[in-house]
């Protein structure tokens, strides 16, 4: 039980003692007391005049002298106005940094058979390009979100739908068969994503030179796009593809090989991974057959020309184009035939899609499609829908090749973090093979602390040039204090300090060590909170606010050399705690911390 939670208990008690009335737990709720006044926690009395019978002022003062008498917890009060202003005792303090001392797990709920099933989906590549930064927001959100969901209880599947068909596919692959030469990832030397991306934006400068000799021709843009030799290759490329021929097939199935293994290699360095991975060549058909069906019903119609649509006007949407008249299906299809078979195969209690928030409207739609369709899963799908990456110099684009690669900004960290290492000598000593690692961790650590920093649905700006820095919010400075508590802890154990497994509760307590333990008793609060509103910030910047307020703490105040033996071993074991709360919350935003820098 919390300290909040068994003062409140006693208010409760006191209720019933002072005014002969009962009220429950629920209706106690206690705050922070605000930095100018005195105190840890704060009850505002004004609801309960009615029960009291007594001004605000008269009410708080009898309530706190009946806290004082009765409680362990309240060791002094002040009351300003109808405000009750509690301090905490020192020793219900080192007693809850004893429990937390004594729970390696601190703060993380258990899984158990009976425990929720979330699936998650990100990610979401295309394979005509390489991940880029975009993709990085998307997967460093997914997988953090994955890990606050069973930090908070649940059981998670990770998912990742891979858009490999498409007209977008068929451009790289028709600019390989065209120009390619017969080049391969090894023969090249490129990863495999890499060298099908270059095609893609070939494509597309041949695609625009073609497009303006047409219009110097006098043709308007749209004339241009139906003249286009090149896009009528693509379209029937992708006709040929769902017709199954052989030989384009099989060009599609070498080409994704290539960037399957490209992709691999990315999110191992990204630290990412998924439980189960669909494509959409395989679930496009489930979608295709889930629509007709719809159509037999009568949930949908079809047009003239034969494609088939859902008329959403009465659920305040527009027509929804579901299958062309050719018959091949679109996105929403897709999604359609995907959600079919992943609750076939999963008891899924909820399902997340991390997606961008230009896709706001997509999710509104399949939404209440697969409501439409009979699915009890429709209505309770999540769409976190998270803002824009961009750089200081604007938009990225990927069919003009000016994205930011994700593998090449991996590598531009790494570096910048061993620049910065060597110029601060830092890692002076260590071998080779150690400060490569801790440079990986410290370059990847700030690229992820960075994006995740930020509220979810916020846009951003990513400037690598800021995000290693060791002071300020960033994951370096957080991960320079972990491995200084970490060296702390290792002089210690070379004096041969043992620690002890419980703080003598009548040792000094300041309030700086108070502030400390707060902060570190707050973390179950904070994970429920991240798991509630689906934010990853609340995590890292809660994890920034703790290591700040211990590097003040161990500016100001000795620990190794404090000459109260007791004093000593509570700073500790609380600096310890401290490392134990920085270390797991980091975790479950995907990055490392070091045990030395």
């Amino acid at each position: 039980m919390t300290i909040e939670q068994q003062i409140i208990e006693s208010v409760v008690s006191g209720f019933k003692y002072l005014y002969k009335t009962d009220i429950s737990c629920d209706q106690i709720q206690l705050q922070k007391t605000k930095r100018e006044f005195q105190g840890h926690l704060t009850l505002v009395v004004f609801p309960f005049l009615r029960i009291s019978k007594k001004s605000p002022e008269h009410t708080a003062q009898e309530i706190g002298e009946y806290l004082l008498q009765n409680t362990q917890e309240v060791s002094m009060f002040n009351v300003i106005k109808g405000f009750l202003n509690l301090t905490i005792s020192a020793k219900s303090w080192i007693k809850l940094l004893n429990g937390i001392h004594n729970t390696p797990d601190y703060g993380i709920c258990p899984v158990t058979d009976e425990s929720q099933l979330v699936m998650i989906e990100y990610s979401s590549p295309n394979t005509n390009k390489p991940l880029h930064l975009g993709h990085i927001r998307n997967n460093l959100l997914g997988f953090s979100l994955s890990e606050i969901m069973k930090a908070n209880g649940y059981k998670v599947v990770k998912t990742n739908i891979v858009n490999d068909r498409g007209i977008h596919i068929c451009k790289s692959m028709l600019a390989w068969q065209k120009w390619g030469e017969g080049i391969t990832p090894v023969s090249s030397g490129k990863k495999g994503d890499h060298l099908v991306g270059d095609f893609y934006v070939l494509f597309d400068q041949h695609y625009k030179e073609e497009m303006k000799a047409l219009e110097n021709k006098g043709l308007n843009k749209e004339q241009a796009e139906q003249q286009s030799v090149l896009m009528s290759e693509v379209r029937e490329m992708l006709r040929q593809w769902e017709a199954g021929v052989p030989v384009v097939v099989g060009l599609w199935e070498m080409m994704n090989g290539w960037v399957y293994e490209g992709f691999d290699q990315t999110y191992k360095q990204l630290g990412v991974d998924f439980d189960h991975i669909y494509y959409e060549s395989q679930t496009y058909l489930e979608g295709r057959e889930t629509v007709l069906d719809g159509l037999k019903k009568g949930v949908f119609y079809r047009r003239a020309d034969q494609s088939v649509w859902a008329d959403l006007t009465q659920d305040g949407f527009d027509e929804k184009l579901l299958l062309r008249s050719d018959g091949t299906s679109v996105y929403m299809t897709q999604d359609i035939g995907t959600a079919k078979l992943r609750f076939d195969a999963y008891p899924i209690d909820k399902m997340i899609y991390v997606v961008g928030n230009e896709q706001n409207y997509h999710f509104q739609v399949l939404s209440v499609l697969l409501d439409k369709l009979g699915f009890s899963f429709g209505k309770g799908l999540v769409h976190f829908s998270y803002g824009m990456v961009e750089l200081p110099e604007g938009k990225m684009k990927s069919r003009e090749g000016t994205v930011v690669d994700a593998d090449d900004l991996m590598d531009e960290m790494i570096r910048t973090a061993r620049d910065i290492s060597n110029e601060l000598g830092k890692l002076d000593g260590l071998s080779r093979e150690e400060t490569d690692h801790i440079n990986r961790i410290i370059g990847l650590g700030s690229l992820k602390y960075f994006i995740l920093k930020v509220d979810p649905k916020k846009n951003m700006i990513f400037n690598p040039k800021e995000s290693i820095d060791f002071n300020g919010n960033t994951g370096s400075f957080i991960q320079y204090t972990h491995a200084r508590i970490c060296s702390v802890l290792r002089k210690a154990n070379e004096q041969q300090i043992e620690l002890p497994v419980q703080i003598n509760p009548e040792t000094l307590l300041i309030p700086k060590e108070a502030a400390l333990i707060r902060l570190v008793a707050d973390y179950p609060t904070i994970l429920k909170e991240a798991c509630i509103t689906y934010s990853p910030a609340c995590v890292a910047n809660y994890v920034y606010e703790l290591v700040k307020e211990y590097n003040q703490f161990y500016h100001d105040y000795s620990i190794l050399n404090e000459p109260d033996e007791e004093v000593k071993k509570l700073r500790l074991i609380l600096s310890a705690n401290v490392a134990k709360i920085i270390k797991s919350g980091m975790r479950i935003l995907g990055i490392e911390v070091p045990d030395r820098m």
